[in-house]
């Protein structure tokens, strides 16, 4: 398995069309993926090696492109973001191939979709990985406005703001949507209570860089759920913490070690 794009599919969910791929062993158990904001399945998963990664350990690697992003329908209406309705994605594409339940693993925004998922269905997630977002589900990741203007700027050129220019920039270079981005960080946000995260109950491991100014605390997260796991990548900020290879072996043994969908 190497590290160009596969096919992608879609089906219709909640009036948009959903790109998703479908790959590595058909019979071994599903893990579902679920990509952060302004990246996509190809970006969040298959050029660091997760598909490879995970394809080559047996299992059936599924990802979706959220609303908004990748090849997926981009609508430019803030009130189509919540993280319950990009969650309700999740769940549609589950159903449309017939899996009752799947390992899940979210990034950045996906973690927190991955976590609006299981507990809206809570018997389809067999585990969690939710991998750079720590205890910002809950408290929040600080102000977000200026990434909205950023995209919504004439050009980067324009942008004096650190974090918006790093989003405008990875917006760009991924050539996104971005009234569609913006409209999606202005909802997507939403946060979660410290009751929300003790009502899991499913076997959840947290992983954050040691460099990620964004995400907030994997230990002060894990505290709240119970028998969580905390993993600190380290030397790693938000961006790289993705593909790095720490991450990718502590999701293996935890995967291992939680056996079957």
């Amino acid at each position: 398995m190497d590290l160009n794009p596969p096919a992608f599919s879609t089906f219709t969910h909640d009036g948009l069309s959903i790109a998703y791929f479908d790959e590595g062993d058909p019979s071994g158990d599903p893990i579902l993926l679920i990509h952060g904001f302004a990246s996509s399945a190809n970006v969040n998963w298959v050029y660091p090696g997760w598909l490879k990664t995970l394809g080559d350990a047996g299992y059936r690697v599924i990802a979706l492109d959220n609303r908004g992003h990748g090849a997926s329908g981009k609508p430019h209406d803030p009130g189509v973001y919540h993280p319950s309705a990009m969650a309700g994605d999740a769940a549609a594409l589950l159903d449309h191939l017939g899996i009752a339940e799947a390992h899940v693993m979210g990034y950045s925004m996906g973690a927190r979709i991955s976590t609006f998922l299981t507990l809206a269905h809570p018997d389809r997630v067999r585990s969690l990985v939710l991998g750079g977002l720590g205890i910002g589900m809950v408290t929040g990741v600080g102000d977000w406005d200026p990434i909205a203007d950023a995209l919504n700027a004439p050009s980067l050129d324009v942008v004096t703001h650190e974090r918006g220019r790093m989003f405008r920039a990875f917006a760009d270079q991924t050539k996104s949507d971005r009234k569609a981005l913006a409209a999606c960080i202005s909802t997507s946000r939403d946060l979660l209570s410290a009751e929300d995260m003790g009502r899991i109950d499913v076997p959840v491991l947290i992983a954050v860089g040691t460099k990620d100014d964004i995400a907030g605390s994997a230990q002060e997260l894990a505290a709240l759920v119970p028998g969580a796991e905390a993993l600190d990548i380290p030397g790693r900020d938000h961006m790289l913490a993705v593909g790095d290879r720490v991450f990718k072996k502590a999701v293996l043994e935890f995967l291992a070690k939680v056996g079957h969908a």
